[in-house]
């Protein structure tokens, strides 16, 4: 069975910093991409960052890229999120995720290409 469970959200005020941390069980964890996504009050889910299931590549949304930094944990099957420079945009339930297709050369920005998903942690930036 495989298991997403994502931890570290919390409230910070604008301009501050938070890490987000995420453990993937139940799945060769080196074979499938993990990307991180969120969605906020009467918004879509959108697609944060991914790391290739190889580890050598990171992928950033617009919003995001040069604020947030996206790694593999010391940990075996984990993911990291820094997310630095934090603003109120940046307000979301932030969920971890799996993709179907195994060993893809670019992971998917699109949520429906991701199998299987955390219970999401809020981010809460304000002062």
């Amino acid at each position: 069975q495989v298991q997403v469970v994502e931890s570290g959200g919390g409230q910070v005020q604008p301009g501050g910093s938070l890490s987000l941390h995420c453990a993937v069980s139940g799945r060769t964890f080196s074979s499938y991409a993990v990307a991180w996504f969120r969605q906020a009050p009467g918004n879509e889910r959108e697609f944060v960052a991914a790391i290739k299931w190889s580890g050598n590549s990171v992928y950033y949304s617009d919003a995001v890229k040069g604020r947030f930094t996206m790694c593999r944990g010391g940990d075996k099957e984990t993911v990291l999120l820094q997310m630095n420079s934090l603003q109120a945009e940046d307000t979301a339930v932030y969920y971890c995720a799996t993709e179907y297709t195994r060993q893809r050369n670019v992971p998917s920005r699109a949520p429906s290409d991701y199998a299987y998903w955390g219970q999401g942690t809020l981010v809460t930036v304000s002062s």
